[in-house]
């Protein structure tokens, strides 16, 4: 018997022109749990091939320490997807957060990678327990911790998730990752360790893990939303509930947000109108995650620069060729400089600054 593909082998236009040709109902969801898993590369290729035959798409994380998982599958699968998962004691009864928006277009194939973390943290304490987290609130006990003036909240996520939505009072750190954020968390609450810190996620992953590091930097009351936005944004409105949070809960697939509630709370970072949708640059050399509104989607071709717009007018060959660096004068990509905008993104764009004046 002929042993199934364990990976993709499909390039990614085709991949999406079937999802969109689809015609059946699909459920996106993720979930995750810390658990100690003693061969990740054989649970790896087992979930792959298991899944691959339940039609299920998305991205999922194995490591040592658990599993994390975004991902979509056919409704009529979805008991025979729980079935199989819980048969595995790891997995029995794992939580699943069901996406607000689940327009079943989230993921258009299936990637399952060993990696050393399920979350990427940067600790290197062995004496550091992930598993020592602190208390899980649900929306309700959130909503009513949040209240206190008292209480600090902090945002476990980075700066372009809180920039288009976050709960009222959050402490947003200035961050590309969680591994950068948190030693700033830990700095930013230094002297308050026996306040109430309430903090959260998309999903409910990264501060669950922050919520433990708190506890063992000395922090005495720590709490996390359990499920994250997702699941407090699903027990809100089951519950009747006022959010509390407000804008856009970014998500990391296809559709990069799910909207709770209808506050715009970032701005376009070309022209500065208000606008929380982001994009990614059309030149596939760039890709830069930015905010952008209709108008100037439609004046820049859905670029972040003029620079930029000139390289994706190009020809796709002659685009091949600059990658390559067989174009020694052509238009240099702005990628090159990423490192260099973050910080300053929303004004370098709005000013439509050439990469002359980034040298």
């Amino acid at each position: 018997m002929k042993m199934p593909e364990l990976r993709n082998r499909i390039n990614k236009d085709e991949l999406k022109a079937r999802l969109a040709q689809e015609n059946i109902e699909r459920v996106t969801f993720s979930f995750y749990r810390y658990v100690k898993i003693e061969n990740p590369k054989e649970l790896r290729d087992h979930l792959f091939i298991q899944w691959t035959n339940l039609n299920c798409f998305g991205r999922i994380y194995v490591a040592h320490e658990g599993i994390n998982a975004q991902m979509n599958i056919p409704k009529e699968n979805w008991e025979t997807f729980i079935k199989q998962l819980y048969s595995d004691e790891r997995f029995l009864n794992i939580p699943f957060k069901i996406a607000v928006d689940g327009n079943g277009k989230s993921f258009y194939k299936l990637i399952i990678k060993v990696k050393e973390k399920v979350v990427a943290d940067g600790i290197n304490d062995p004496t550091f327990d992930a598993a020592n987290t602190g208390t899980y609130l649900n929306a309700e006990g959130f909503n009513k911790a949040i209240e206190d003036p008292n209480t600090i909240v902090v945002d476990m996520r980075n700066h372009y998730e809180s920039e288009v939505g976050r709960f009222d009072k959050a402490f947003c750190p200035d961050a590309d990752t969680f591994r950068e954020e948190l030693p700033l968390v830990v700095e930013h609450l230094k002297g308050q360790e026996d306040k109430k810190v309430l903090m959260y996620c998309t999903g409910g992953i990264r501060c669950e893990k922050a919520s433990a590091y708190l506890k063992h930097k000395g922090f005495k009351d720590v709490n996390h939303l359990h499920g994250g936005i997702i699941q407090y944004a699903k027990e809100v409105k089951e519950q009747g509930l006022e959010s509390k949070f407000r804008g856009i809960n970014f998500v990391f697939d296809e559709r990069i947000g799910e909207r709770i509630t209808n506050d715009v709370l970032s701005q376009c970072h070309q022209c500065g109108k208000p606008c929380d949708t982001h994009v990614n640059c059309k030149n596939d050399d760039c890709h830069l995650l930015f905010i952008q509104c209709d108008e100037c989607a439609e004046k820049m071709q859905g670029c972040c620069t003029p620079k930029c717009q000139e390289i994706a007018a190009l020809p796709i060959e002659m685009q091949r060729e600059l990658r390559k660096g067989r174009i020694k004068n052509g238009p240099e990509c702005l990628s090159v400089y990423k490192s260099r905008l973050r910080p300053n993104l929303a004004e370098i764009i709005k000013n439509d600054l050439s990469l002359n004046k980034l040298k």
